[in-house]
């Protein structure tokens, strides 16, 4: 004969639960890349931050050794944060940082024309990657997009959509300029998307879909 054993779990209990529950799956990186001459990759740059407020929690800043060495359009800017640099293998590299997102628990990975960042990065192609460019560069989405601004019919703009144009948009400084350093290049993404207002929930239509 078997028993059945009933467990009363109180809406306390539960509550404990479901908040371990989010704070699993409440994180989320915003993640940068510059290349070489090669077009490889030379330096990538993560910021994590929070579901809910959008607020930074922390961020990585990596040269990959020997790629950075070719030298590339933006190689000025690779040292302007040295001090939260770590010059490795693009292997080794690529290992600590899946380990750093593993403990955030960082499953959705948020980029400027992420198919760019994506592409270059074919070894995370376990997480799933969404576009802030989709809604950015939408005057549906991006109510900062100003009504003289030429648009397809579709709603997305004909030009001047890059970080640097859609960010002096939302915070209305005209001195903004981009630095082309991965970390910090994703930091200002990350502010993209606090300024724009939208819950995580809204870039389900920016999800990049995986190749079959």
């Amino acid at each position: 004969m078997s028993t059945t054993i009933s467990l009363n779990v109180s809406k306390e209990q539960q509550s404990v639960v479901n908040k371990e529950e989010r704070d699993i799956t409440d994180k989320f990186a915003v993640i940068d890349t510059e290349t070489n001459w090669y077009d490889e990759v030379m330096s990538i740059g993560i910021v994590v931050a929070e579901k809910e407020t959008m607020k930074k929690i922390d961020a990585v800043y990596y040269i990959f050794d020997p790629e950075y060495k070719v030298g590339g359009m933006f190689s000025d800017e690779l040292f302007c944060h040295d001090d939260k640099a770590c010059i490795t293998s693009r292997a080794q590299a690529l290992k600590e940082i899946k380990q750093w997102l593993d403990a955030y628990h960082v499953q959705k990975l948020f980029a400027y024309n992420a198919r760019f960042d994506k592409m270059h990065l074919p070894e995370y192609a376990m997480y799933q990657w969404y576009d802030i460019m989709r809604l950015a560069a939408y005057r549906q989405y991006n109510k900062a997009i100003p009504d003289t601004a030429d648009c397809y019919r579709t709603g997305k703009m004909k030009r001047g959509y890059g970080v640097e144009n859609v960010l002096k948009m939302l915070s209305d400084n005209n001195g903004y300029r981009e630095t082309h350093n991965a970390v910090l290049d994703a930091e200002d993404e990350l502010q993209i998307m606090q300024l724009m207002g939208h819950g995580i929930s809204e870039y389900d239509i920016a999800l990049i879909p995986n190749k079959k």
